[in-house]
């Protein structure tokens, strides 16, 4: 997609980013899962965002710290209560440009796919594993990618449908570099709105191979933060990687 940058999405969709998912992703799982894991040190969240998930472990006595790209995003982190209390790196988190160590780096709801390539999620793993403690965690969670949900390798999905307000995903498919881009059309009172997106997706058997390459093991995986077992079917993985410390197995590709 033309001219799409690390921020469009964050700052496209920021004024209705909590609206939309305030139900469908309720931190409060996140919230209880990561203050465990952090128990008093400190936290980094890549692509912080509007702050649903750190404001409240911030509140748990967890020292939050943020990277975000899109400064709309940032404004409404700020604007929230204790919000303009954490400190946030402006940029994108491929590099992870801030001093740690963390005893947790944390990345929810499918952010990390934001990353555009495997190089990029890559190196973005390898920065989490320089900026953690020794034995501190890496946790992300994120869709199992589905592909029989294209046909010709596009798919149109009905989200919501009120009186007057339609939400339609629409989005192309390419496999080769296993991505998804496109947009959220919103349809209200005959104006339309369109909230860009694109995510490079990938299994969590790859997941894993490039955990590994970048000196992360897994530990646990679950299928959301209320630790169901992660099945077959599951729809969604929350993945705990625990800094083994080495990357002797590392290589430029998985």
């Amino acid at each position: 997609m033309e001219g799409y940058e690390a921020s469009t999405y964050g700052d496209r969709i920021a004024s209705v980013y909590d609206a939309w998912y305030e139900e469908r992703l309720d931190p409060t799982s996140a919230v209880d899962f990561l203050a465990a894991l952090a128990s008093g040190g400190r936290a980094l969240e890549l692509g912080i965002g509007t702050g649903r998930v750190a404001i409240p472990l911030k509140l748990r006595g967890v020292e939050v710290h943020g990277i975000e790209a899109s400064e709309s995003m940032l404004q409404q982190l700020r604007a929230k209560p204790g919000g303009a209390d954490i400190p946030v790196t402006v940029g994108d988190f491929t590099e992870i440009p801030v001093s740690g160590p963390f005893k947790l780096i944390y990345v929810p709801f499918t952010t990390f796919f934001a990353l555009e390539s495997q190089e990029h999620q890559l190196r973005c793993l390898r920065g989490v594993a320089e900026h953690l403690e020794p034995h501190g965690h890496f946790v992300m969670d994120a869709f199992v990618p589905d592909v029989t949900r294209f046909t010709d390798n596009q798919s149109t999905t009905t989200v919501e449908t009120t009186l007057g307000h339609l939400l339609v995903d629409a989005v192309r498919h390419d496999p080769l570099t296993q991505t998804i881009e496109g947009h959220h059309v919103v349809v209200e009172d005959g104006s339309v709105t369109l909230y860009p997106l694109r995510v490079r997706y990938c299994w969590p058997s790859e997941l894993d191979v490039m955990a590994r390459m970048a000196g992360l093991a897994l530990e646990q995986r679950f299928a959301w933060y209320d630790r169901s077992p992660f099945e077959a079917n599951s729809k969604r993985h929350v993945s705990v990687y625990v800094n083994r410390g080495s990357s002797a197995d590392q290589g430029s590709t998985p």
